[in-house]
Parts: structure tokens; sequence; C-alpha cells
């Protein structure tokens, strides 16, 4: 039976390489953001039934109208991947009300908004996959990121939490939790360091490959792959877990 993947923060990055690779496979896939541009070239280019929907995760009503949308053209969602995410850095002193509060609702409100919408219709047909992409920041500490840290923190423990809940039911919840990325996100992040400390983009590139035993990105079609593992019965197993895709960074 074929089965029907939403991928939020669809249509860039590392939520492009997992829509992609699912696609691949033969899931049926749906791609949302926040705006729709972006997300219509990822399903235009998928193409075999592939749809984009606009959806802002931090709101729960826009993602109650996005499941909705989703089950009128393609069916419930048998796989969620909730990839939508921001990254800010800054002081804690600097850190403004604003920026905290927009980290724990897109990063945390929204994995939790979308999986409580999607969890019904996986416990009805007794399987389903919920795939967050967390990051190492989850699992550790790290300066001028306290508000992302936090948020990510946050996604780990709900991912727990829901695991054991649903872990007799053919459902599984796992977290996937990159290093550094190759993807916009970290070029924004290499532009704030040369801004902030006067180094090269080269320089500031490679300090954050050397943040890594590997000194080297992680892909976005690795990730894309330990995605495609959890997606699929033979993960089954794999239950509750937060992966690390680092190249050992956090051991």
């Amino acid at each position: 039976m074929v089965k029907t993947a939403l991928i939020t923060g669809g249509g860039r990055g590392i939520g492009r390489a997992i829509a992609v690779a699912f696609a691949r496979e033969g899931i049926r896939v749906a791609v949302a953001a926040r705006t729709a541009e972006q997300v219509e070239q990822v399903a235009h280019e998928i193409g075999n039934g592939a749809i984009a929907l606009v959806c802002d995760v931090a709101d729960p009503e826009s993602v109650t109208r996005m499941f909705t949308e989703l089950r009128e053209q393609l069916g419930d969602a048998d796989i969620l991947v909730n990839n939508a995410g921001i990254a800010e850095s800054a002081t804690l002193v600097s850190t403004t009300d604003e920026l905290w509060h927009r980290h724990l609702a897109i990063n945390l409100s929204g994995t939790f908004y979308c999986t409580r919408a999607a969890l019904p219709a996986m416990l009805k047909k007794g399987w389903g996959r919920v795939i967050n992409i967390a990051s190492i920041a989850g699992k550790t500490g790290a300066p001028y990121i306290a508000a992302y840290s936090a948020s990510k923190h946050g996604v780990l423990g709900l991912t727990r939490s829901v695991a054991l809940e649903v872990a007799t039911t053919g459902i599984t919840v796992n977290a996937i939790c990159p290093g550094y990325v190759e993807t916009d996100m970290v070029s924004r992040g290499i532009e704030q360091i040369t801004t902030k400390t006067g180094r090269t983009a080269e320089e500031a590139l490679d300090s954050l490959k050397k943040m890594s035993p590997q000194n080297r990105l992680v892909t976005v079609e690795e990730v894309a792959a330990v995605a495609l593992l959890l997606a699929s019965d033979e993960g089954r197993g794999i239950n509750g877990q937060g992966i690390n895709i680092d190249g050992g960074t956090v051991l």
C-alpha cells in the first residue's frame, strides 16, 4: 500500500532532500511551508502527484487547515516529518522575548501541533511514523543559542514521551539530531560569524567543520537516508530515539 508523507519546512535544505528521497521510494509526498513558492517548486520537481501546502506550524488553526487540505488531496499522513524550524543566535541578555517565544512557537509548539493533528489517523490505521528534525543542540548546550537549544531539548522530550505513549500501536516516534548541515541556515550562520568576528567566510566555514571530528559538514542526503530508515517497516524497532548525524561531535 502506498504511504503518504507530510514534510513541514519542505521547500529547501533537509526538508527538500527528505521529500525527494521519499518520492524516489514511491511514497506520496506533501511539502509544506509558510510561503508557497518554494514548496510549489519542490512539488513540481518531484511530480508523481506531489502537492504543496501553505502552513505556519506555530499557528494551530493553520495546522488544522493544512491537515484538512492534505486529507482532501492525498488522504491522511502515514508519515509526518516535523522539519520546519528556525535558528537565531544572541547572547542570553540580548535575547528578546520575541526571539525566545519565536523559537519555542515554531520549533517546539509547531512539532507538537502537527504531531497532535497526525496521530488520530495513524492510531486508527495502526501504523505511522513521526520523524522530528531536532539537533545535537537538543542534547548539549552552546554559547549564544539558548533559545534554539532549549526548543530542541523540548523536541527531544516530546519525542520520547509520545514514543512511549504509542509504542504498542504500530507507530514510532523518533528524532534526527544533525550537527552542522550544508544548508541555507548554516550559510546564514557563516554570515553572522563574519559580521561579528571579521573572519572571512572560508575561515568561518572551517571553524564549523572543525567542530566535527570528521572535519566536515553533514549533507542533507545523509539526513534523508536516516529519515528513510525511520519511515520504513524495517525501522519499526527504532522508537523514542534521538539519532545523531554529526560525525561524532556529541558522544
